[in-house]
C-alpha cells in the first residue's frame, strides 16, 4: 500500500497490477474503509482508496457541491491513476453520488461503474445521519483525556459499538489533545445537500452499471428505477441479502463476488 496527495484529494494504492479501480467511501468514512475490499481483488485489480474533500486527510472546502466534488476527484484521477486510460469506479452512498456525476461529467475516465446503495435521488435516512452527526459535535474534546473516552461518551447516543467504531476512526490525537479530521461542521450545515441529487441535464451514462443495495436498506427502492435507467441505461441492480445500508462491511464476501463478476465480464 503506498499513499499519496494532490491538492485537496488524499489517497491510497493497494495492488500493483491489474486493471484499476477506484473506491468512493459514503459520508464519515475513509478510503481506507475499503481496504480489505481492495485487497481481496488483489492481483486482479489494483485499487485507488479516495478520502474525499472534508474527510480523512483530504482538504476541506468552504461549501458541499456534488459536481464540484466529481471535478476534484477527475482532476487527481487525470493527474495520475486515471491517465493511461479509463478507470473502474465503486461508490457507496454519498461516494456513490459522487461517482454517479463522475461518470456523467467526465464520462472518459470511466470504464465501469459500480454504486454502492444509493440512488440518484435526494432523501433517505437523514434523520440517522443528523442524529450521528449532533452526537458526534456533543462530544466536547477539550475535555477528552484518551479515546475510549469518547467511546464511553458517544455510547449514551449511539448503540452499536460498530457504529461508534466507524465514527471515532474521525478522532485524530493533536498534541495533548484531540480534534476531528472529518469537518463536521460543514457535513452538518450541508446535510441537507449532501441528501439530495443535482440536476444533471441531458448527461447520460452508456457503459456498464452495477446497482449494489442491501435487502434490509431503503436507500434504493423500486421508484428509483426510472431516474436509474434514464441516466445509467446499462443497469444491473443486484440486491444482497442480510446486508444493510454499509452493503461492503456487512456482506464483504457477496459485495467482492459481485464485483469480480461485474468487472470482469464481458462487455454487453
Amino acid at each position: 500500500m503506498s499513499s499519496t496527495a494532490s491538492g485537496t484529494v488524499s489517497t491510497t494504492t493497494v495492488g500493483d497490477a491489474g486493471a484499476p479501480v477506484v473506491f468512493l467511501h459514503g459520508l464519515f468514512g475513509q478510503g481506507r474503509n475499503f481496504t480489505q475490499v481492495a485487497k481481496a481483488l488483489v492481483p486482479a485489480y489494483r485499487s485507488l482508496l479516495v478520502d474525499l474533500p472534508n474527510h480523512g486527510r483530504s482538504a476541506w472546502t468552504e461549501r458541499f457541491d456534488y459536481g464540484e466534488t466529481a471535478d476534484l476527484v477527475a482532476a487527481h484521477l487525470r493527474e495520475g491513476f486515471a491517465a493511461d486510460g479509463p478507470v473502474h469506479v465503486v461508490g457507496h452512498s454519498m461516494g456513490g453520488k459522487v461517482a454517479m456525476l463522475l461518470a456523467l461529467r467526465h464520462p472518459e475516465l470511466v470504464d465501469r461503474l459500480v454504486v454502492a446503495d444509493i440512488a440518484p435521488a435526494s432523501g433517505g435516512s437523514l434523520g440517522e445521519f443528523a442524529h450521528l452527526l449532533d452526537s458526534l459535535a456533543a462530544l466536547d474534546l477539550a475535555t477528552l483525556t484518551r479515546r475510549a473516552e469518547a467511546d464511553e461518551r458517544l455510547a449514551e447516543r449511539v448503540d452499536d459499538p460498530r457504529v461508534r467504531g466507524f465514527l471515532l476512526q474521525n478522532l485524530r490525537a493533536d498534541g495533548a489533545g484531540f480534534r476531528w479530521q472529518a469537518n463536521l461542521d460543514l457535513l452538518r450545515r450541508e446535510l441537507a445537500t449532501i441528501g439530495g441529487f443535482p440536476d444533471t441535464g441531458d448527461a447520460v451514462f452508456d457503459h456498464p452499471v452495477l446497482w449494489v443495495a442491501g435487502d434490509r436498506s431503503d436507500y434504493v427502492r423500486p421508484e428509483h428505477g426510472p431516474a436509474m435507467r434514464r441516466l445509467f441505461p446499462r443497469t444491473t441492480l443486484v440486491t444482497l441479502k442480510g446486508a444493510g445500508h454499509w452493503v461492503h462491511s456487512e456482506q464483504p464476501e457477496a459485495f467482492v463476488s459481485a464485483l469480480r463478476t461485474f468487472l470482469g465480464a464481458a462487455d454487453r
